[in-house]
């Protein structure tokens, strides 16, 4: 992504969407419902959504996604809030059904076979500002994995809710449980206790192709519910940084907009293939109008997170310095003398940085043999390393360059990082009133 474009990217909350119960039998096939995003500040954008289930003419094999190696992680723990919810483990199936129609289905044909197996999303989220009790709603989309009530959607639209609400096609509303997250891939599996529901039918995201149509089906706006809308595989393999989180999307010219986060996007076999997350919107420094670019997870991707939040209650593999980090700046490197990069701000005991001499104040310059310049970039290359992987940091410390060899750990569980820096926290804290038991300065 160009700095000196003003693109952004956003998610945006939506009111509680208006469903209109329609129920459509299908031939042999479970069904879809839509539904819309959570909005979230920033660089994370609007997403459309898709639904997708069909008849089962193939099966596809999933057990091997629990135990494959998945992406890695940022080198800097970020602690969210995670909504109010106990992780409870569950089993997710085997094996997903998979479509194969040759890819000959119509638009009209896809939508009547998948609508019903997509969702909306309903969140809401209690706040106290000064003194006074305020809820905050928003919305977002996902889609049915499972006749027993699994449910794919993104990470940002459930993220901070206190509860959440998922409504199906024909009207019917559960009470949904947060079974895991996973903020790095804005991936979360949610919950909820049904039985003989029409779960998606799954593609393969690896075999897709730059031209194939795709169809997503959601709830633009949050109140046009089950809208569809068409278009292509723009391309591959797209790096997009949201937030400071880069990572690998489709990219399509079918229509996303807010309302639309964490639904499915379809190939014409009626099989889901990515999870619409995000879109670029606004303009460039020159004033150039950025259309028809929206962005999706790849569903391989996807469903080796999901099934690691289910068995694990995080994503297994993934690589993680126990680093924090801060980009130096062009200014302020030039201002001092120094390379452009993340400059460590502290090295975690016992992590793997800290075994092989990181140190707090190094500025880190080459990743294995990549140059990086910030933040995200340093991320970008860690996710393409798995934990126990050797590797080559090249720092810049005290005027000269210094390599050092790391095996990379496994990222920790979101629990275990938020303990951590919650008893980091409350160190400091009790440093601080040993050191000024009466405020500061007296």
């Amino acid at each position: 992504m160009d700095e000196n474009n003003n693109m952004n990217y956003e998610c945006e909350p939506m009111g509680e969407p208006s469903y209109t119960p329609h129920h459509q039998e299908q031939p042999e096939k479970p069904k879809k419902s839509g539904g819309h995003t959570a909005k979230i500040v920033a660089l994370v954008a609007v997403v459309a959504l898709l639904g997708s289930i069909g008849g089962s003419v193939l099966t596809t094999a999933i057990a091997g996604l629990r135990h494959e190696d998945t992406q890695a992680e940022e080198p800097v723990p970020t602690v969210q809030e995670e909504p109010a919810f106990e992780r409870v483990v569950h089993e997710l199936p085997d094996k997903l059904t998979t479509n194969n129609t040759g890819k000959t289905l119509t638009p009209s044909q896809v939508y009547d076979l998948t609508v019903n197996s997509v969702v909306g999303i309903k969140t809401e989220t209690t706040t106290n500002v000064f003194g006074q009790e305020a809820v905050a709603s928003a919305a977002g989309s996902g889609f049915i994995l499972s006749e027993d009530g699994y449910i794919i959607t993104n990470c940002h639209v459930i993220s901070g809710a206190d509860t959440i609400e998922v409504t199906l096609f024909n009207g019917d509303a559960f009470p949904a449980e947060l079974v895991g997250s996973d903020s790095s891939y804005d991936i979360a599996v949610l919950k909820i206790e049904a039985k003989g529901l029409p779960a998606v039918s799954v593609g393969d995201s690896n075999t897709l192709k730059v031209g194939e149509e795709v169809i997503a089906i959601g709830n633009p706006l949050g109140e046009l519910t089950f809208t569809m809308t068409n278009g292509i595989i723009s391309a591959l393999d797209r790096e997009i940084n949201t937030d400071g989180n880069p990572q690998n999307m489709l990219q399509t010219n079918a229509a996303i907009n807010s309302g639309n986060s964490g639904g499915p996007l379809f190939d014409m076999d009626g099989n889901v293939i990515g999870v619409t997350t995000a879109k670029y919107s606004g303009s460039t420094s020159s004033g150039t109008t950025i259309e028809g670019l929206g962005f999706a997870i790849p569903i391989n991707d996807a469903l080796k997170v999901a099934y690691d939040l289910v068995e694990y209650g995080y994503v297994k593999g993934q690589a993680y310095l126990g680093i924090t980090v801060r980009t130096l700046d062009s200014q302020t490197a030039s201002y001092y003398g120094l390379p452009i990069g993340p400059r460590v701000e502290s090295v975690n005991p016992g992590s793997c940085a800290e075994k092989a001499g990181i140190r707090a104040g190094d500025i880190i310059i080459r990743f294995d043999g990549v140059d990086v310049e910030n933040n995200p970039a340093l991320l970008s290359e860690l996710k393409k390393a798995q934990a126990g992987d050797t590797v080559n940091i090249t720092l810049f410390r005290a005027g000269a360059e210094v390599e050092v060899t790391v095996v990379l750990d496994e990222k920790p569980s979101q629990d275990e990082l938020e303990a951590a820096v919650q008893q980091e926290q409350q160190q400091q804290q009790e440093e601080y009133y040993y050191q000024y038991p009466f405020g500061f300065g007296n």
